[in-house]
């Protein structure tokens, strides 16, 4: 991932440079004053989804999708998909559409998608997954 690359390069980089070992650059100087006073570091900003959210805030929500894309690559295709976590949560949509017209042999362009509201309020609640998405 592009943007955990960025994170790690530059937070070890600030370190060094806060020591001496390596000569402040200003992009080192803009991203210790970002994070002193919790904005999000532009050079992070480049590379993630565009938000309105405070560092500390951001954080959470970074780790909470680090955690989901961790799950998926380690367990396959999650029961419980959280689509505020996906940089573009529509893709992931339409591929649902699409591996599910594929695996039924319908027609894609006369398949729609709805939502129905669940009383779920927990990943935990739920035991397996829908078939096809239905």
């Amino acid at each position: 991932n592009i943007l955990n690359s960025v994170m790690m390069t530059s937070l070890i980089d600030l370190k060094r440079a806060l020591v001496g070992e390596i000569g402040m650059s200003e992009s080192l100087d803009l991203l210790g004053v970002s994070l002193y006073n919790g904005y999000l570091p532009s050079m992070w900003a480049r590379k993630a989804p565009k938000t309105e959210k405070p560092l500390g805030s951001w954080m959470l929500h970074y780790q909470h999708r680090q955690r989901q894309f961790d799950a998926w690559m380690a367990d396959g295709e999650p029961i419980v998909m959280w689509l505020a976590g996906l940089h573009i949560p529509e893709s992931y949509l339409a591929a649902l559409v699409q591996v599910t017209c594929r695996a039924r042999n319908w027609s894609l362009d006369k398949s729609v998608m709805y939502t129905n509201v669940s009383v779920f309020t927990e990943a935990s609640e739920i035991e397996s997954p829908m078939a096809y998405g239905t």
